[in-house]
C-alpha cells in the first residue's frame, strides 16, 4: 500500500530567494530501494514572514527648489521597496521628527503617505533659508511592522528678486553729500566711489555701474566694475562749478534689477578753502549777515539811548540840588 511521502528540508527556507520547490522522483525506503513506475511532481510553497524592512532606493536625497514658488509645489518623490509579500510588502511614508526642534519642517513640507510625493507647503525665501534637511520614514504593514529612513536635503535656489542696495552715498533723505574736486585735477582724478551690495546671491549679486545722466556727460566717468567716479578729461575755467551725476547700479540677474543714486560734485579752486558753499547757501548766509547787522545796530541804539537817559537824570538831579542857591545859573529846563 503506498504511503504518503515525508518531506524534510535540508536547510532553512527563504521565500525571498526561492518561493517554490519541486520534487520529481519518488523512491521507497526498502533494500534495495525501488523506484515507482511513475514520476510524481510535488510543489512546495513557502509562506512569507515579515523579516525584511523597506529599503529606500537612495540613502539620501538632494532636492532643489526655486524660491518664491507657488504653494503646494511637488518637489520630488522618494521610494522604498520591501522584499516581503502581501501586507508585509505594502509601504507607507511619513515625516520623522526633526533633529533640531527649532526648525518647523512640518510647516515647510509634507509627504504623501501612499506614494512618497514631497509638496512644499509655502513659498520659500532664499535670503531667509538657503537649505534645510529632514528624515522620511518607510514602514511596512506587517503584524510586526519594520521600517527604515532616508535623509532628505532641500536646497532653496536663488531668484533675482532683490534690487541692489546703495551704501554710499546715503539715500535716506538726509542732506546730500557734496564731493569737492580741485579745478587743477588731472584726467583720471578719483572723485568718489559708489558702494553698493546685491540683495541676492551668485551671479544675481554681481553688480555693474553706469553713468546715464550728468550735468556735463563728458567730464566724468564711472568704472563699470567697482563704481569709482573719475574725471574723464582736464578741467577748464569754463566748466560749471556745480555738477550733478546720476549713477545706475545694475545686477547680473535675469531679468536684471537696478537702483540709482545721485552724486553732487563741486569744482573748487584748490583745497585751501575747506568748503565752498553752494549758491543757495550763499543767499542764506547773506540774509543771516543782514540780520546780524540789524541786531547790532538796534542794540547800539538802545545802549546810546540808555546812556543819554542816565546822563540827563544826573544833570537834572544836580540842578535841583543847587536850585536853592542859584536857580538862574541852571540852563536846564
Amino acid at each position: 500500500m503506498p504511503q504518503k511521502p515525508l518531506f524534510i528540508s535540508e536547510k532553512a527556507l527563504d521565500r525571498e530567494n526561492q518561493a517554490k520547490y519541486i520534487t520529481i522522483t519518488v523512491t521507497d525506503m526498502g533494500t534495495p530501494r525501488l523506484k515507482t513506475e511513475y514520476n510524481v511532481s510535488v510543489l512546495v510553497l513557502v509562506s512569507d514572514v515579515n523579516h525584511n524592512a523597506p529599503a529606500f532606493t537612495q540613502t539620501s536625497y538632494t532636492l532643489f527648489v526655486l524660491e518664491n514658488h507657488s504653494p503646494a509645489l511637488h518637489i520630488r518623490s522618494v521610494s522604498a521597496t520591501d522584499r516581503d509579500s502581501g501586507n508585509n510588502a505594502q509601504v507607507t511614508y511619513s515625516l520623522l521628527p526633526p533633529q533640531h526642534p527649532h526648525l518647523p519642517v512640518a510647516s515647510l513640507v509634507s509627504i504623501n503617505t501612499d506614494n512618497g510625493h514631497l509638496f512644499a507647503l509655502r513659498s520659500l525665501d532664499h535670503e531667509a533659508l538657503q537649505a534645510f534637511e529632514f528624515c522620511v520614514g518607510a514602514t511596512d504593514r506587517g503584524s510586526l511592522a519594520l521600517s527604515s529612513k532616508a535623509l532628505v536635503r532641500v536646497l532653496v535656489l536663488d531668484t533675482n528678486d532683490n534690487p541692489p542696495f546703495v551704501l554710499y552715498p546715503l539715500q535716506n533723505g538726509s542732506a546730500p553729500c557734496t564731493e569737492l574736486v580741485p579745478q587743477e585735477a588731472e584726467p583720471g582724478y578719483r572723485v568718489t566711489k559708489v558702494v553698493a551690495v546685491g540683495g541676492d546671491s551668485g551671479q544675481n549679486a554681481w553688480l555693474s555701474f553706469q553713468l546715464p545722466k550728468a550735468t556735463e556727460p563728458r567730464l566724468f566717468s564711472v568704472w563699470e566694475d567697482n563704481g569709482e567716479v573719475r574725471t574723464a578729461r582736464l578741467l577748464s575755467v569754463r566748466d560749471a562749478a556745480k555738477h550733478r551725476l546720476l549713477v545706475l547700479v545694475k545686477d547680473n540677474g535675469e531679468p536684471p534689477r537696478s537702483a540709482t543714486t545721485t552724486l553732487r560734485v563741486l569744482l573748487v579752486n584748490g583745497f585751501s578753502q575747506p568748503y565752498l558753499p553752494l549758491p543757495e547757501a550763499v543767499l542764506a548766509q547773506a540774509q543771516a549777515d543782514w540780520l546780524i547787522v540789524y541786531l547790532v545796530v538796534a542794540l547800539a541804539s538802545v545802549s546810546l539811548l540808555f546812556l543819554f537817559s542816565v546822563l540827563l537824570f544826573v544833570v537834572v538831579w544836580l540842578c535841583r540840588r543847587s536850585r536853592g542857591a542859584a536857580v538862574g545859573h541852571c540852563s536846564v529846563p
